[in-house]
């Protein structure tokens, strides 16, 4: 990515435990209840952004239960990647 931050989106095999397991064990990587700031974040959108849509409302938009959405900040590139495989390590554990 170049230029301004990214922004991207996946969802988890699993559901809701699945994104929650993945989120909790990253260090580097914050929680956060929304996305902008220069620290890379990371928000299970069916708690924060669409919370108030019900269920067959966010799977029309796509938005699954296992859906996260990670907010890159400038943090070094090796170190995110890091990161984000204690969360991948977490969800291969069970």
């Amino acid at each position: 990515m170049k230029g301004f931050g990214g922004m991207l989106a996946f969802d988890l095999r699993g559901g809701e435990p699945a994104a929650r397991r993945f989120a909790e064990a990253l260090r580097l990587v914050a929680l956060a209840p929304s996305l902008g700031s220069v620290q890379t974040l990371i928000c299970p959108p069916i708690h924060t952004s669409h919370s108030s849509l019900s269920p067959e409302e966010r799977r029309k938009l796509g938005i699954l239960d296992g859906s996260l959405r990670l907010s890159v900040g400038i943090e070094e590139p090796a170190d995110l990647i890091a990161d984000l495989e204690l969360g991948f390590e977490a969800l291969a554990r069970g």
